[in-house]
């Protein structure tokens, strides 16, 4: 998974610390945390596993090649939000936005 805003030649362990920090700073713990992903529609499924029970909305390209999911799920902290980012990244072609 590629996060639109990640340098692809930086170290992912200090990319996801960083990430880290960034969460901590900006939120307050626990929190509604909005995902937000674009996935090839041949991975749907996949990534809305990713979210178990909970629900998602999702939003068809207008080719239908690739669709928009959204999820508002209640974190308790940063390495929830990470945890759900590193299994999202685990799915080809799936971009977070």
């Amino acid at each position: 998974m590629q996060f639109i805003n990640q340098p692809e030649a930086e170290d992912d362990e200090e990319w996801w610390s960083r990430f880290k920090e960034l969460l901590d700073d900006q939120n307050e713990w626990p929190t509604r945390y909005t995902f937000k992903f674009i996935a090839p529609s041949g991975q749907l499924s996949e990534l809305k596993e990713v979210f178990g029970d909970h629900p998602v909305r999702v939003r068809e390209s207008s080719k239908g090649n690739y669709k928009s999911v959204t999820a508002h799920l209640q974190m308790s902290s940063s390495e929830e939000v990470l945890s759900i980012y590193q299994e999202a990244s685990n799915i080809e072609g799936v971009i977070s936005l």
